[in-house]
């Protein structure tokens, strides 16, 4: 049998399992600043970028290993079981006649370990490998911060279509709600026959086309909201709630021309260009000669027995020697592969040059489009704003004139389908509006300071 006790631990276990459940799928309430600094922590194309950085910091470690001594140690030990011999004359040592004799060259065993060190002294190309490391780690900073601007951008964008799939859906409510009303009107007028069966079936049908396009609407905002959590690193079984606020329209000074140079892209493209320059000076730095320094330090034993169990009594002799030198290298002749690959350099550099120009005039033209799309979106707000009120006026005159027989029920259902439209167009121009909005800004360099 089950005891009391163990019945209130499954109790209590069913309970924690309830409420980490309810917290895991209960809904979030995010702004927009919070969708994106949550994408900024989340999104993998963010946290690859930061590890770019890390791996800049690694890459100029590398570098400088180039500058500094490099020191290795080694040892080995050989057995000769057959030793070369070489002739000698006897004789000539001692002045007397011609005498040849076969010698053996080495000993048996030979063991030896030493210490060896380089050094370079002048290697343009080290140096110049310093300097580049560094603007690599400069280059990937940046790459990164257009990483968190393109991010933003998606985001911002994602957010906004959730919030007019929303407001579609909620005016699709609206209208559905709105012809049900007429439909319980003309229901009762036929019942009481001052009304053709003709006009209730049209309006019946008029509600199953909205109610469909409401279930599609649905399908369109879950959509939309997967697509924003995708861009954000969400996982998609989270459930969210947008708010309304980040909808609102503030209109913004506009300026008439923009600094491209202070555009992420631009500096992107310079922080390249430097790279590439870098590139052909190491390439240049072929020609010149290097000077290094080697220094090694050796300890050897050699004799007829196992030199690492037997001294001098038994036959092997240990000794030390050193060295210290100084190499140059001075190239010469390589076939011209220098020189052509400082002509590849250059063209890489002129390209980033034609890159650098066609960037810059496409961020105008992204501005002045941006620009003129703003002012273009406050006017249509404006616009279909009224255009709303007026719809809702002709719908309410229209209802009217419907009961007491001046209208046809066409005239009513078209006033309803228009009032539908003028609300979806003043929810297009909004979105328009904050989709340019982010553009401007972009343009402009400060997306992340607008938004953050």
């Amino acid at each position: 049998m089950i005891s009391n006790k163990m019945i209130k631990w499954r109790k209590l276990a069913l309970g924690i399992l309830t409420v980490t459940g309810s917290l895991l799928y209960s809904q979030q309430t995010i702004t927009l600043k919070q969708a994106i600094e949550y994408a900024l922590q989340n999104k993998s194309d963010a946290l690859k970028a930061k590890l770019d950085i890390t791996n800049a910091e690694a890459k100029i470690l590398e570098a400088k290993a180039g500058a500094l001594p490099k020191i290795n140690g080694t040892a080995n030990l050989s057995y000769n079981p057959i030793l070369q011999q070489t002739a000698i004359d006897v004789g000539a040592f001692s002045g007397g006649p011609s005498n040849i004799q076969m010698v053996a060259m080495g000993q048996k065993w030979i063991a030896g370990a030493g210490v060896q060190l380089q050094q370079a002294i002048f290697d343009q190309q080290v140096f110049i490998g310093l300097k580049a490391a560094k603007s690599t780690k400069e280059f990937y900073q940046l790459n990164a911060d257009l990483t968190d601007e393109q991010i933003i951008e998606r985001v911002s964008n994602a957010y906004f279509q959730v919030f007019t799939a929303q407001e579609k859906k909620n005016t699709l409510e609206s209208s559905f709600a709105s012809t049900e009303k007429v439909r319980n009107v003309i229901k009762s007028l036929f019942d009481n026959g001052l009304s053709k069966k003709i006009d209730l079936d049209r309006t019946n049908v008029n509600l199953t086309n909205i109610e469909t396009s409401i279930k599609q609407s649905n399908n369109g905002i879950a959509q939309a909201e997967n697509a924003l959590k995708f861009y954000m690193g969400m996982p998609i079984e989270t459930k969210i709630q947008l708010v309304p606020g980040d909808m609102e329209v503030t209109p913004h000074l506009l300026e008439d021309m923009i600094n491209t140079d202070s555009r992420t892209e631009v500096k992107v493209l310079l922080k390249n260009k430097e790279l590439l320059e870098y590139q052909k000076k190491a390439t240049i730095a072929r020609y010149y000669p290097t000077v290094n320094l080697t220094a090694n330090y050796n300890w050897q034993g050699l004799g007829a027995k196992f030199p690492l169990t037997n001294g001098k009594s038994n036959g092997v002799y240990w000794s030390d020697y050193s060295a210290i030198g100084l190499g140059i290298n001075i190239p010469i002749f390589n076939g011209f592969a220098t020189k052509a690959k400082v002509q590849q350099n250059q063209i890489e550099i002129d390209k980033l040059e034609a890159d650098l120009k066609d960037t810059k005039l496409g961020l105008d033209q992204a501005y002045q489009n941006a620009k003129s799309q703003i002012e273009n979106s406050l006017s249509s707000i404006e616009n279909q704003k009224a255009n709303v009120q007026l719809a809702e006026s002709v719908l309410a005159d229209t209802k009217s004139n419907y009961q007491y027989g001046l209208a046809t029920l066409t005239d009513l259902l078209d006033a309803e389908n228009s009032l539908v439209q003028a609300k979806n167009n003043y929810t297009n121009a909004i979105l328009d509006y904050k989709i340019a909005e982010i553009q401007y800004y972009k343009s402009k360099g400060e997306l992340k300071t607008y938004l953050k």
